[in-house]
Parts: C-alpha cells; sequence; structure tokens
C-alpha cells in the first residue's frame, strides 16, 4: 500500500511545480520518487541539489550507482534497487554482473570493491566506522577527497532509501527484489 502519494506534475503548484519541470526537462519526466518528494517542496530541492553536487565530485557516475546499488541493498530498498539497476545499466552502461556483484558490495576492481565495502560498512555501523577501517579504504587507493564523497553518497542513499521504504513509493523502474526478500 503506497504511505505517501505520488504528485501528479500537472497538479504540481509553487516551488514542486518548477522542480517538476526542471526534472521533466532533463529527464523527459518525473519519476515517482521526485513525485512523492514534492510533498515538500525542501524535500526534493535539497534532494536534488545534494546529488546535483556530488555529481560534480571525484567518484563519477559509475562509482555513484555502485553505491546506490550497495546501500540500497543494505536498507532493502525496492526502489531504489530498481530505479539504480535501470539507470546503471540503460545510462551509466555498467555492465549487468557488475551492478548484481555491487549489491553485496562486490567488484572485480580492487579500488570500486573498496569503496563498496566501506559503503556498506558505513550503513551497518550508522557512520561509526574505526581507524582501522579508514586505513584500508586509504590502502586501497582511496583519496581523502573519496573517502569525503563516499560518505556523502552512502548518506544521499540512506536519505532515498529511508524515504521510499518510509512512503512504499509506488516503483516505476523494472522491478528488482531485494536479495533480503
Amino acid at each position: 500500500m503506497i504511505r505517501l502519494k505520488a504528485i501528479n506534475p500537472t497538479e504540481a503548484t509553487g516551488k514542486t511545480k518548477e522542480l517538476f519541470n526542471a526534472i521533466e526537462d532533463k529527464l523527459g519526466m518525473v519519476p515517482n520518487m521526485m513525485r512523492t518528494m514534492g510533498n515538500s517542496s525542501a524535500v526534493l530541492e535539497g534532494y536534488l541539489n545534494f546529488s546535483g553536487a556530488l555529481s560534480h565530485g571525484a567518484l563519477n557516475a559509475r562509482t555513484g550507482e555502485l553505491i546506490a546499488l550497495a546501500v540500497a541493498e543494505s536498507n532493502a530498498c525496492n526502489y531504489c534497487l530498481a530505479a539504480h539497476s535501470y539507470i546503471g545499466e540503460k545510462l551509466v552502461k555498467i555492465d549487468t554482473d557488475s551492478l548484481e556483484s555491487a549489491r553485496s558490495g562486490k567488484s572485480n576492481d580492487a579500488k570500486t570493491e573498496a569503496i563498496l565495502q566501506f559503503s556498506k560498512t558505513l550503513v551497518s555501523k550508522g557512520g561509526l566506522v574505526n581507524d582501522a577501517e579508514v586505513t584500508a579504504a586509504k590502502n586501497a587507493g582511496l583519496t581523502e577527497a573519496e573517502i569525503a564523497e563516499v560518505v556523502a553518497h552512502v548518506a544521499l542513499n540512506i536519505l532515498t532509501n529511508y524515504f521510499n521504504n518510509t512512503a512504499n513509493t509506488a516503483i516505476d523502474f523494472p522491478e528488482v527484489v531485494s536479495l533480503q526478500a
């Protein structure tokens, strides 16, 4: 059962309407998560600004999508698993094996695997990582800027996971079910 309604873009007003128009111009549609976030223009704008800022960081889109899948799996967020599997495959052109492996924190690339493992550790420990875990990330080749961005990507994805799990957002991408189900 959907717990928070998704606003129809044609019925949106004010700041939410402005944000929906910008999203539709960029994506050609307004995904259900953003339509639901539109109940609070502050939430939607905050999400868009945070996401936009991270898109200009040291971590590329591929890494961001893989982190999103690792975090979504950790939080059993089927909406985010579906969205990021689709975006990863269709828009970022990540092969399906890499997408699937990322959900378990695995990668054929050692640095990417270190990023995914650190991401999953951040989630499982509520951010309370220890010196050894940060040192392991550095030893795997992550710069301090990259570690900071991994934390930020995890935080952004926890926001969307918690939001979608709370709202029970209708999935508007090909469905992917958490391995925890």
